[in-house]
């Protein structure tokens, strides 16, 4: 059974650890720790480990606020308890605070111990392939949405990649680790305009008056695209982020929802409308002085952490070029638009392969205005260049 994962073994008896190292080192790959502060110590130095066995009464940290704290920094790691008292109560704290996978009596024979620990990594290996899987689901499902949202309306796409970047920006300078949900968030903040016209977007970009009904069209689609995303699973409070995009932060704060759905709302709602006035042209400088002017309309902290925000696409190389020569990682420099003047694809959009589909699909009919303007991205050591599709 024993594979790449590792073990930990934590006890307050430095000579049953060294019975652990003794009776294990052959068939697993085995850590210890002295007491559960060094248990925690170990986890954050040495980590992930796949199991976890402690003992329940040891001074300072007992096992089950060890195993408890071990289930909310690592939740995919299985949790094993040791002990030699017969304490019902205990043994019942223990299983509901930290969810515990075995419970073991000292003395604990080898046999019984080893098995544990097998049956242990089996379920450690269920719960990662689940999560993988889950995980792949999910980027499948989020690519999809992105690329239909591409070929719909393609305003807003571009869009959506500007505010990634800003959100990406603001995780970092605010040492954010655990980003997917925003990132998916930016990505996904515009997924309700596949309702709108490429018109309505146009309007809006441009600062033009919209008419009542596109104003009504307009502001509705943050709770279009969360009813889209509510019943995709791990979605959630993605779908919650978005549907707050426009609302600001005094309410947001107020809303009771959790920190990461208030956190991740705050960055939206900034980014949502620093790109609006970054797209009318408004300098950074100018963009972020007026959203201080509004500190109940957007985040203080978030602001500041967009100040020294860098637009620009990073070092490029125009160049233009006929469809038949478009690769993936090229981003366009100007809209790609039907000779009867449809909007195919907007400026600022990094070409994939639905867009070169799309393009290449149009471009046989002879119905793209050619040659188009690129940004063609800096190649450094790589092995392929940027543009081979």
């Amino acid at each position: 059974m024993s594979g790449e994962e590792k073990i930990l073994c934590v006890d307050d008896e430095a000579n049953i650890l060294f019975a652990y190292r003794r009776q294990l080192r052959k068939q697993f790959k085995i850590d210890t720790a002295l007491g559960g502060e060094e248990g925690l110590k170990a986890i954050e130095a040495h980590g992930p480990y796949a199991v976890v066995i402690s003992d329940l009464k040891m001074p300072g940290m007992d096992g089950i606020r060890f195993l408890s704290t071990v289930r909310e920094r690592s939740p995919d790691t299985v949790r094993v308890m040791v002990t030699g008292l017969a304490d019902l109560e205990a043994v019942m704290s223990a299983i509901n605070e930290g969810n515990i996978f075995r419970f073991l009596t000292k003395p604990v024979d080898t046999d019984v111990l080893i098995k544990a620990i097998d049956a242990s990594i089996e379920q450690y290996r269920l719960i990662t392939a689940e999560r993988e899987l889950l995980e792949k689901t999910l980027q499948g499902s989020v690519k999809v949405l992105t690329e239909v949202l591409s070929l719909v309306n393609p305003v807003a796409f571009s869009r959506t990649f500007r505010l990634k970047r800003y959100v990406h920006h603001i995780c970092g300078k605010l040492n954010i680790q655990n980003e997917w949900q925003f990132d998916i968030a930016a990505m996904l903040s515009h997924i309700g305009c596949i309702t709108l016209d490429n018109v309505v977007l146009e309007k809006v970009y441009a600062g033009q008056e919209l008419t009542s009904e596109e104003a009504e069209a307009y502001s509705s689609h943050p709770d279009i695209g969360g009813k889209i995303l509510e019943n995709i699973p791990r979605l959630e409070s993605v779908a919650a982020i978005i549907r707050n995009q426009f609302k600001p932060v005094s309410e947001i704060e107020s809303s009771g929802d959790s920190d990461d759905i208030v956190l991740g709302s705050k960055m939206l709602r900034a980014a949502v409308e620093f790109d609006r006035l970054i797209t009318r042209g408004e300098s950074v400088r100018a963009a972020i002085a007026e959203l201080k002017e509004n500190p109940d309309q957007f985040a203080p902290e978030i602001v500041d952490a967009m100040s020294d925000i860098d637009i620009g696409p990073g070092e490029m190389t125009v160049k233009s070029v006929m469809v038949s020569e478009l690769g993936r990682g090229m981003v366009l420099d100007e809209d790609v638009r039907s000779k009867e003047g449809i909007l195919l694809v907007a400026k600022g959009q990094e070409v994939s392969i639905s867009v070169l589909e799309r393009l290449k699909r149009f471009s046989a009919k002879g119905e793209v205005e050619e040659p188009i303007r690129v940004l063609i991205p800096a190649v450094k050591d790589r092995e392929e260049p940027v543009g081979v599709s």
